[in-house]
């Protein structure tokens, strides 16, 4: 949908957490009709691979991912699905 956007995304997410893998996927589509569509916040799932999330729990990965996307929210992102690893768990995944 807006390409802008999740190059924005993209961006922030990899100068923030040096990922070896960042997908970034807009499913605004799929909520067309929701009352966050009207705001223009769009719906994005991310998976991000990185270093910083070993050791970490899942409730503090999903903090640092919305910490460095803090400025989005609520105002150009309305949902955001995340799937934080750490590279030990890709293995596995």
């Amino acid at each position: 949908m807006n390409n802008q956007r999740l190059d924005t995304i993209r961006n922030k997410l990899i100068a923030t957490f040096s990922p070896l893998e960042c997908l970034v996927e807009d499913e605004s589509a799929l909520h067309a009709g929701h009352a966050g569509a009207a705001s223009g916040g769009g719906h994005y799932k991310i998976r991000i691979v990185s270093t910083v999330f070993e050791g970490q729990n899942r409730l503090k990965r999903h903090r640092l991912v919305y910490d460095c996307l803090a400025e989005m929210m609520h105002s150009e992102i309305h949902a955001l699905a995340i799937n934080a690893l750490a590279p030990s768990e890709t293995k596995a995944a």
